[in-house]
């Protein structure tokens, strides 16, 4: 009885002692207000959110089931006007007529939308009071979507209630959104596994988005035949977002030292930091995208690389839609919203463009090379992946290695010789900087801290790669 006496005192010493929030207490908060961690200033938890995927080559012809299941009545399909007339359009949309769907088709969507080409499909989607949404292209069609159907269900919402701070209010989605299937048709952006949705917002020439798991996709359909479709160029960039999506993901800030600990578990963002589930999602993808990359790039035939390619899109998609990603995408806004002349090649659009994958890499070797002094094993492992030797390298020299092994990737892909190449020069760094200050969703989530200062440099490193 002693003994017994000792234990239940103990017990209650710790529970006096102890964290009095929800997640680290037995007991359930009673008050009005919001609970609070009140010990611990950086997060505790992380959570795994990802659309429901479903793979395989011709699965796209089972969309119409799908939305008869769902018994839709009026579905919205959004793609853009170079993807309106090729097959994975084409597919899904005989899909819908052999199934008796009933939709319209926006075919309007902005290659990188900006915040004025996200309000007209909006507009679009209000008007027709859809109740069920389809996304058939790249990450811009699916983020154009996910905007539509968020607003949508929100008419009531200012455009900028949902747009992340410090550009928007940030406010959190606490209405249940239509359901959304997304077809991809690039290897890329993963955008059908995430609750983000990207865009240009013109007033400040930067790019900013939304983030929340209440706009991801319900299913992503990923049809490996699609990929065939794609040109060259655009397998190239697209594959380059995917190994930005690794890299960054793999090497981010831990999830437990994100701060601040969220108030209510609604205010968790959907890009926590990394985390055991995410490493796993992010590893694979690298180690596919060191595998297939240059074979998909250098042989539109090949299937079995496209193939890969497009799931380890997949893959990169549920890692970093979960631990985020830092300084290369943080940097790539500005340089994709600031654009002057440049014309992207394998791309059919009517304005300068610097395609986001591409916006992404030509930082990646400045960027890396400054974060390994956080992680180096992390760095050193990423560059043995995509094929270094660094059995006799320091742990110091983490960052050269990785930094040198993604140039010469980037040589061997013939991409464009640094920001320079692009149109930029140092005359635009100012500029570029304060476009980057405003992404903290995402910067905020670098292993290194990092001043403007800081920023100018490897900006300065990035105008140049070889």
């Amino acid at each position: 009885m002693a003994g017994r006496n000792r234990v239940v005192q103990l017990l209650r010493q710790l529970e006096r002692a102890a964290c009095r929030c929800p997640a680290h207490s037995n007991t359930f908060h009673q008050g009005g207000g919001a609970a609070t961690c009140t010990v611990r200033k950086s997060d505790y938890a992380f959570e795994m959110a990802s659309s429901n995927i479903r793979y395989g080559e011709g699965v796209s012809r089972e969309i119409g089931m799908d939305l008869q299941n769902l018994r839709a009545q009026n579905v919205c399909v959004m793609t853009d006007r170079n993807l309106s007339g090729l097959p994975p359009v084409k597919v899904v949309l005989e899909s819908l007529v052999k199934n008796g769907v009933k939709f319209q088709m926006y075919d309007n969507v902005r290659v990188e939308p900006t915040d004025s080409s996200f309000k007209e499909a909006i507009a679009f989607a209000k008007d027709n009071c859809f109740d069920v949404f389809v996304a058939v292209g790249g990450g811009s069609v699916i983020d154009t979507c996910k905007a539509a159907n968020l607003y949508a269900s929100h008419p009531e919402a200012d455009f900028l209630d949902f747009v992340n701070a410090p550009i928007g209010k940030g406010k959190p989605v606490d209405r249940a959104l239509r359901p959304l299937i997304a077809v991809p048709t690039t290897a890329g952006t993963g955008s059908e596994t995430t609750g983000v949705a990207i865009f240009d917002f013109e007033p400040l020439r930067a790019k900013t988005g939304i983030a929340s798991r209440a706009i991801r996709p319900t299913l992503g359909i990923v049809d490996p035949m699609h990929t065939l479709s794609m040109p060259e160029r655009v397998a190239a960039n697209s594959g380059f977002d995917v190994l930005c999506h690794a890299l960054e993901s793999y090497t981010a800030l831990p999830y437990d030292q994100r701060s601040p600990c969220p108030p209510n578990p609604i205010n968790r963002p959907a890009y926590q930091g990394r985390n055991p589930i995410s490493d796993v999602w992010s590893r694979h993808a690298l180690r596919m995208v060191a595998k297939y990359m240059k074979r998909a790039v250098l042989d539109p035939e090949d299937l079995e690389a496209r193939s890969s390619m497009h799931l380890a899109s997949v893959f990169a998609g549920i890692g970093f839609g979960n631990a985020g990603v830092h300084l290369c995408h943080g940097m790539s806004y500005p340089i994709a919203g600031n654009v002057k002349t440049h014309t992207a090649a394998g791309y059919s659009v009517e304005h300068p463009l610097v395609p986001h994958g591409l916006s992404v890499v030509l930082t990646s070797p400045a960027v890396f090379s400054f974060t390994a002094p956080m992680c180096p094993e992390r760095h050193l492992e990423a560059a043995e992946i995509l094929g270094a030797d660094v059995l006799q390298v320091k742990r110091e020299d983490a960052g050269a290695v990785l930094a040198d092994t993604l140039r010469q990737f980037l040589f061997e892909l013939q991409v464009e010789d640094g920001l320079g190449a692009v149109g930029y020069s140092r005359d635009d760094i100012p500029a570029l900087v304060q476009g980057t200050i405003p992404q903290e969703r995402v910067t905020k989530l670098s292993p290194r801290e990092h001043t403007e200062e800081d920023l100018s440099r490897l900006f300065e490193a990035s105008m140049k790669l070889y």
